[in-house]
């Protein structure tokens, strides 16, 4: 019998997320912006001490969140938890974007902007960072003009490491008058900015969270939409009833409990992204200012090669030659060992081409 499955149109067209590849564990993964030193003992602690009655109840939510409202600085019904960073993004398209509807983003970014705009059936109008990873300040005031029904702005970026501030997030609020804007804050904590304070002048703002970094809670899915009260209770009306599980909660309030533990996280990231820079400027590496627990850097037409031969040696690192050109990488920032263990690597393995003649493009 011959059975033909009514599928949507905007799935069959869509192009297909690469996920990390299987086989990660036991190597050196500096491809997916990982707290490769693990989260805080304090999570393990806290999760050792699930009963078996608790996990075979739907989990509640006022009370934790309540406890990661004040982690955040934010009141209760300012906050809503959800499954993951991504979840706090897919949130936004199921609240305001229709199909054929304009969303706006910066590119190079994190794909599931225009991951989940495709699955939505929405137009995507993206603005270019510049050659040197500046924000496109101009071209996103002009699209806004537009009215594009979201503009997502991930800051820092993912993968430039860019980082916009007060008169640049002003002006984008100003022109926004009929369009949601989305900070997408995965990186804040390794930044001296975040949008939160601005929430409640501008209901039109919404901050999305996750626990996935600084905290090193990746494997158990919890992220965070923050917007003023009134205008987060739209999005409310789009989620499931129990989006997040017990585990996630458990292990984020175990993780708010212990500031210190992500402190210390923030400042060796911010002294090792500092350090390797200055390292691979050194070798003739370019590379381009990062707020975030990563660095952009440009290797050259040789770049490809030596990502292969790193991976080969149990080293990951996240190439983006395919969509920014041949050579570009992301590297995130790992322990002081892994770091060195990387550093080594590309000094003993790496072999500059000439670049008479070569122009980059700009992305």
């Amino acid at each position: 019998m011959k059975v033909q499955l009514p599928v949507r149109q905007a799935i069959m067209d869509r192009r297909t997320y690469e996920a990390p590849a299987e086989g990660r564990s036991g190597k050196v993964r500096l491809d997916f912006n990982e707290n490769t030193s693990g989260c805080s003992p304090g999570v393990r602690r806290a999760l050792a001490k699930l009963t078996a009655k608790q996990l075979a109840m739907y989990p509640e939510y006022q009370k934790p969140t309540e406890r990661l409202a004040r982690y955040f600085g934010v009141r209760p019904e300012e906050l809503l938890l959800t499954n993951g960073g991504d979840d706090a993004l897919r949130v936004f398209f199921d609240t305001f974007v229709e199909p054929d509807s304009g969303i706006l983003i910066c590119e190079p970014t994190f794909p599931m902007y225009r991951y989940y705009a495709e699955i939505a059936g929405a137009r995507v109008c993206p603005a270019r960072y510049g050659a040197n990873m500046e924000f496109p300040l101009e071209e996103v005031i002009a699209g806004l003009r537009e009215n594009p029904r979201v503009v997502f702005i991930a800051n820092p970026n993912n993968p430039t490491g860019t980082l916009i501030g007060e008169k640049e997030l002003l002006r984008i609020l100003q022109a926004a008058t009929q369009t949601v804007v989305v900070m997408d804050e995965a990186y804040s904590e390794f930044s001296d900015f975040t949008a939160l304070p601005w929430i409640h002048k501008y209901p039109q703002l919404f901050v999305a969270r996750t626990f996935s970094k600084v905290a090193g809670l990746a494997a158990l899915r919890l992220g965070a939409v923050i917007g003023c009260a009134e205008s987060l209770a739209l999005v409310r009306r789009a989620m499931p009833p129990y989006p997040v599980n017990l585990a996630a909660l458990v292990a984020a309030e175990a993780a708010a409990s212990d500031p210190a533990r992500m402190r210390g996280y923030v400042a060796e990231v911010k002294r090792l992204r500092a350090w390797v820079a200055k390292e691979l400027c050194g070798l003739g590496v370019k590379t381009f200012p990062s707020a975030g627990n990563f660095l952009l850097a440009d290797f050259g037409p040789s770049g490809p090669a030596l990502f292969r031969k790193l991976e080969t040696l149990g080293i990951l690192v996240r190439d983006r030659s395919k969509d920014m050109g041949s050579g570009f990488v992301r590297i995130t920032m790992g322990t002081s060992a892994e770091m060195r263990r990387l550093l080594k690597a590309i000094r003993e393995e790496w072999k500059p081409a000439a670049r008479t003649g070569d122009v980059r493009k700009a992305t």
